[in-house]
């Protein structure tokens, strides 16, 4: 059930020094594939850093998170620059890619993997590592891996906080 897995989904900053095999990867890549693109325009782009002088840098593009850099892979998720804005005023190319991504985090629990979202990165630092073609931008950094590490319980707030029915109503 995918309620399972995202139940059991979260924030690995901790990876078991082993790599992570390539029909493994593939299954992440085909889980982005299959993501949905507004108006089917698959605007979105998946490099997997594997190499080690590479990955090596990525502790600086990441603000020094040095996890980042201790993952055997990284995948950044990418996107055409995109002049596609939906009729809600978002930008289609930020979506597609921040769905993707989820994908591939997702994929990742069922493979026996961990992932972190990351955000807090360099654009230009992370564009010029991987010669990204200006067109592009990098959306977001998976590092990924065996976690060495497990879940630890987070409070959360409740379905009643987050939640209202045909009208926002602010919680209790």
């Amino acid at each position: 059930m995918v309620l399972d897995v995202i139940k059991e989904r979260f924030s690995v900053r901790s990876f078991e020094d082993r790599s992570v095999e390539s029909e493994k990867i593939e299954a992440l890549l085909e889980a982005a594939r299959l993501a949905p693109s507004a108006r089917n325009l698959q605007v979105c782009h998946f490099i997997v850093l594997e190499d080690e002088k590479k990955r090596k840098q990525l502790t600086d593009i990441c603000k020094g998170q040095k996890f980042v850099s201790q993952a055997p892979i990284t995948i950044a998720v990418c996107a055409t620059n995109g002049d596609y804005t939906m009729t809600c005023g978002h930008k289609a190319n930020l979506i597609d890619a921040a769905i993707a991504g989820e994908h591939i985090a997702l994929q990742a629990v069922t493979l026996g993997l961990g992932s972190c979202w990351i955000g807090a990165f360099y654009q230009e630092k992370m564009a010029k590592l991987i010669e990204l073609p200006d067109d592009y931008e990098v959306v977001a950094l998976l590092p990924i891996g065996y976690p060495a590490t497990s879940k630890k319980p987070r409070k959360l707030k409740s379905i009643e906080e987050i939640s209202s029915y045909n009208v926002y109503k602010e919680s209790q």
